[in-house]
């Protein structure tokens, strides 16, 4: 049964998807909020801010883990860009795995009732045949070390649960954009604002799924009270799968410019992107990763706040 005011702890909390939960969560009087970083002086507004330092098996989290009844775990290493393979799956493992299993275990004995993961998509796989959806109950095929960490840490969540009674909560999200996007999306705004010719007008049969940052929070709120939540994997999205050319459209609309895409067959794209090493851009954007939401709309009652379109004008404008 819920408290009437519970305590919630936020990792990552001065990032791209921690601010927005932050953000969202200070506004409910019977929440108090705690936003764990890495350094002093982030000025998380309108939280009680604990500074953990590096997140690794070492990381003392007594402070940070004081009354606290819900840990929302959000931070994450997510790119590291100039170390080898074998390199990689080390560090992902040190801050994914071995860092999550360390909180995780201190939140269970400090008494947390429930342990929200904010996993990935990827633990699916990279992509799907444009008719098919990933599910839940999917053979898990993470392809590299950031997707590997994530699934590795997923069963150590779900074993911790079966000893210690904590409850456990996973999502996997699929690419998330929303104000303050950074990545692959900040790229893509880019390349309209400067009003390049992208020549990815013929990519319109494929279909991807994404969600917006304010789904995902809502979600993410939803996970930390439904009864129905406890000990569950969900995969998410605004439930709309769109096409890349599609979605440049609706972008360059959002943005106020005229969309800028020129046709160009798939299989030339993929012939260019062989030939200068990028198969794996071509492949997020000519392929398809759609997801099947209905484990989240038929045990919580799943309706996204906010459509794409939506979702895309606050991208670009903010709130």
């Amino acid at each position: 049964m819920n408290k009437e005011h519970e305590t919630v702890l936020i990792t990552g909390a001065n990032g791209f998807l921690g601010s927005a939960m932050v953000n969202t969560l200070i506004k409910d009087p019977h929440l108090s909020i705690l936003a764990a970083v890495r350094n002093y002086g982030s000025e998380v507004v309108g939280s009680s801010e604990v500074v953990v330092g590096d997140i690794n098996a070492g990381t003392n989290w007594d402070g940070a883990l004081d009354n606290v009844d819900i840990v929302v775990h959000c931070a994450a290493l997510v790119h590291v860009m100039s170390a080898k393979s074998a390199e990689q799956f080390e560090l992902f493992r040190v801050v994914n795995v071995e860092g999550t299993i360390n909180l995780a275990r201190q939140a269970a004995s400090s008494g947390a009732r429930r342990f929200i993961y904010i996993s990935s998509i990827k633990v699916n796989g990279e992509d799907t045949a444009d008719d098919q959806y990933f599910t839940e109950n999917d053979l898990p095929s993470p392809d590299d070390a950031y997707a590997v960490s994530k699934y590795e840490a997923e069963q150590a969540l779900l074993e911790i649960a079966r000893e210690s009674g904590m409850e456990v909560v996973i999502i996997r999200p699929p690419l998330v954009y929303g104000p303050n996007v950074k990545g692959n999306f900040a790229t893509m705004m880019n390349w309209v604002a400067k009003g390049v010719p992208l020549p990815l007008g013929g990519v319109k049969n494929n279909r991807r799924s994404l969600v917006a940052l304010d789904n995902l929070v809502d979600f993410i709120i939803t996970c930390m009270r439904h009864p129905n939540a406890a000990n569950q994997t969900f995969i998410i999205s605004d439930g709309e799968d769109i096409s890349t050319s599609e979605l440049l459209k609706r972008l360059s609309l959002a943005m106020g410019f005229a969309p800028r895409l020129i046709y160009v067959p798939v299989w030339m794209l993929h012939l260019a992107a062989i030939l200068f090493g990028k198969r794996s851009v071509a492949k997020r954007l000519c392929g398809s990763l759609r997801v099947d939401i209905s484990k989240a709309r038929d045990l919580l009652g799943l309706s996204p706040p906010i459509s794409i379109d939506e979702g895309l004008r606050r991208t670009v404008h903010g709130r």
